[in-house]
């Protein structure tokens, strides 16, 4: 079984919100949104997410990528959503009064919310467009060989 000190470490940052009053399974459904998105990308979806728990998970993103640049100085354009995930927290227990001297428990959920950036190679558009340059610049040259082939065929039959 592979230990921890024998996988290769990505350079990263990660923050944790414990006791977050909001239900875990609403939390969890945020989190999925964002889950191995670039980070830039992910405040983004989060700052536009209509549930409650989008703020807490944005607090959580922004921390991490603040702890990424200045514990790690790492570029935070650089930055990726590596894992995040939500655990249950202490649920708190409070009585609700009902008719004739009942009383219905309340359970108020809290989660604790993980989120772990790291950083990621950037692509350059510069190397793109080279490439681009490259590709072109090779197609005439294979062109002029099908057309030179192409009569000598004919005349061979």
């Amino acid at each position: 079984m592979p230990t921890k000190g024998d996988a290769p470490v990505l350079p990263g940052a990660r923050a944790i919100a414990r006791h977050v009053r909001i239900s875990p399974s609403k939390a969890r459904r945020v989190v999925n949104l964002v889950r191995g998105l670039p980070a830039k990308e992910a405040l983004t979806v989060l700052q536009f997410a209509p549930q409650a728990a989008s703020e807490q998970v944005y607090k959580v993103l922004a921390s991490a990528i603040a702890n990424a640049e200045n514990n790690e100085r790492l570029d935070p354009d650089a930055l990726l959503v590596s894992e995040a995930f939500v655990d249950e927290g202490p649920t708190l227990k409070r009585f609700r009064p009902r008719a004739q001297g009942r009383a219905y428990r309340i359970r108020k959920r809290t989660c604790h919310i993980t989120v772990a950036v790291e950083a990621v190679q950037v692509t350059r558009p510069a190397k793109k467009a080279a490439a681009k340059k490259a590709t072109k610049a090779a197609e005439p040259k294979a062109e002029s060989a099908s057309t030179a082939e192409s009569p000598s065929t004919e005349g061979a039959e």
